[in-house]
């Protein structure tokens, strides 16, 4: 390629247009996103590297008709990125562009696939390396990501769907989870939990740990306040009387159930992570429901099973948990009756089979320990990645679900760290998956999402101090709250079609981008855009195919409907339905 071919016609503070004096001499060299670069003044060894955006036709042809037409030329608009330094063996590169190289110029050239290569690489550490995609426009070149950084920073995925995001997911994962350092047999130390809103990754990986509702045990008692007043509470009613009730039942249950010393009991308070038993709750709920007091002395009495007289406020009150009891004197200025509704909804949630993974039988009985286990991947078959099946949660408790889940993770990371002797030491650093995250962190303020909101937006600011990060995934990101979007460091964003979408997402990417964002509605499935602290450049990839792939294909509507008609086992679907 002859040097002399290119001329500088243009220069601003980002970009230079390159005019080619001849086309004859390329031979499909030339594409939107490649490289070039363009030598400084008397330093053949630095460069600056630009990406090419786009191009124009320049037309020098004569209006004298019996003049013979000229060859075209054309007129390429470069963006510059960066810095090339070849005065060593190991290429420098670095972002941003120190000084515009000025016309005349010799030496401009486009990049050859070992320099991409080179460049890619610059400033990564072997071990650093963390590959999962190769260039669009040039598929033998892998686009290796600073590991370290793709993962201990916040990243995102969004694209529409059809994009490919749930296979660029998938292939992350993989390739993350069979990484490792040296040789050795078994697993790695990856721990990564992935909410799987469809229930369409276990296919992906066959060694996973597998939680859906029926395997799932996420005991009531780990609640915290906020969390058992939007799972009991009508939280969209001002009723002081319900909450004030409510607190102090768990509370006191809390120590009545809790064994050592009694300034340990004393410490106790409503968000206590200590059993309580929630029919006992309901039982004291009725018995103040059914508080009257004397006239005389003012004092709220009851009268038990064996006539004993109970006055409400003396220490040993642990018989309101075992027993129903009834009230002696006048309701009036008592609870009396005013409980009816707090009561039936506590005893609707508890007889809900739905809710037997949170409020049944073995829920009482599992330990904490067995339920971080269980999420982190330490089971009889210990597994780097925990997938968890929401599918058959239902819709009105997802919330509350994903939010407890995300806050005990968070806050076994933030004790773990506590307990270690070096300030940033972290054994099992983990990663956070959220599957189409708008569906429950969106930036709606109704009460029912406030929970998992404030849990993962406190992920989003502190976690990774304590080696809890997170992957947000959705195909419709305008829709999620700003304050977790707003700590990825990390994008892949893939094919959106919808204009709010596109302009949410080019808001939040580096104005250093220039036109690469306005690739984002035609994009084809599979390919992204690439950006982030990870990166070394912003690109256009392709992302590697996973094997094996999620259960997420579209289905084959048209060829399943030639086929003979087929007979739908309608009592199966039913029991399964009803279970």
């Amino acid at each position: 390629m002859n040097s002399e071919n290119f001329k500088i016609i243009a220069v601003n503070s980002n970009n230079i247009q390159v005019e080619i004096l001849d086309s004859t001499e390329f031979d499909d060299q030339f594409s939107l996103g490649s490289y070039i670069k363009i030598p400084y003044r008397n330093k053949n060894e630095q460069f600056a590297i630009g990406i090419i955006e786009n191009y124009k036709i320049k037309n020098s042809e004569s209006e004298d008709p019996q003049t013979a037409a000229n060859q075209p030329t054309f007129v390429i608009d470069v963006k510059l990125v960066g810095n090339l330094d070849e005065t060593s063996d190991d290429y420098k590169f670095e972002r941003g562009v120190y000084g515009i190289p000025l016309p005349p110029q010799n030496g401009i050239a486009l990049l050859t696939d070992d320099e991409i290569k080179k460049i890619y690489s610059s400033n990564l550490k072997e071990k650093e390396k963390f590959t999962f995609a190769t260039i669009s426009n040039n598929n033998s070149i892998c686009v290796p990501v600073n590991g370290n950084k793709f993962f201990n920073k916040h990243f995102a995925i969004v694209g529409s769907t059809g994009s490919g995001k749930s296979h660029t997911v998938t292939k992350i994962l993989q390739n993350a989870i069979q990484s490792k350092s040296g040789q050795y047999d078994g697993l790695n130390n990856s721990h990564i939990i992935l909410f799987d809103i469809h229930g369409e990754y276990k296919t992906a990986f066959t060694n996973s740990n597998v939680i859906d509702i029926n395997e799932l045990v996420l005991p009531y008692w780990l609640l915290n306040s906020e969390e058992l007043e939007e799972l009991f509470l009508e939280t969209e009613a001002n009723d002081h009387n319900q909450r004030n009730v409510f607190k102090e039942a768990i509370t006191n249950n809390k120590k009545s159930k809790f064994i050592g010393d009694k300034k340990e009991k004393d410490k106790i308070h409503y968000d206590s992570p200590l059993f309580f038993e929630i029919k006992e709750v309901i039982k004291y709920s009725k018995n103040r429901n059914n508080e009257k007091k004397q006239k005389d002395t003012n004092e709220v009495q009851w009268i038990d099973s064996k006539n004993n007289t109970i006055i409400f406020g003396n220490e040993d009150n642990d018989i309101l948990f075992t027993e129903l009891m009834k009230g002696l004197g006048t309701a009036t200025g008592t609870l009396n009756g005013k409980l009816i509704n707090f009561i039936n909804r506590l005893e609707s949630k508890i007889n809900d089979k739905r809710l037997n993974f949170l409020l049944g039988e073995e829920t009482r009985t599992a330990t904490f320990s067995q339920c971080l286990k269980q999420f982190i991947g330490y089971t009889t078959d210990n597994s780097n990645i925990t997938v968890i099946d929401l599918s058959g949660i239902p819709f009105e408790v997802l919330s509350i679900t994903v939010s407890l889940i995300s806050r005990i993770l968070f806050e076994y990371g933030y004790y773990y760290k506590k307990m270690q002797k070096v300030e940033s030491d972290c054994k099992t650093p983990l990663l956070l998956i959220y599957e189409e995250a708008h569906k429950y962190v969106p930036k709606s303020s109704l009460t029912k999402y406030r929970a998992s909101k404030f849990a993962i937006e406190k992920i989003a600011k502190e976690g990774r101090k304590y080696g809890v990060t997170m992957g947000i995934i959705s195909q419709r990101p305008s829709e999620i709250s700003e304050t977790i979007f707003s700590q990825c460091n990390n994008f892949i964003a893939m094919r959106l079609t919808n204009p709010d979408d596109q302009n949410y997402v080019k808001k939040l990417l580096p104005d250093t981008l220039g036109n690469l964002t306005d690739s984002l509605p035609t994009l084809k499935a599979g390919d992204a855009l690439l950006i982030g602290e990870s990166i070394i450049l912003p690109s256009i990839v392709t992302i590697d195919r996973c094997n094996p792939e999620p259960s997420s294909a579209d289905i084959d509507y048209f060829e399943i409907w030639k086929e003979k008609w087929f007979d739908v086992e309608f009592g199966d679907i039913i029991t399964e339905w009803t279970k």
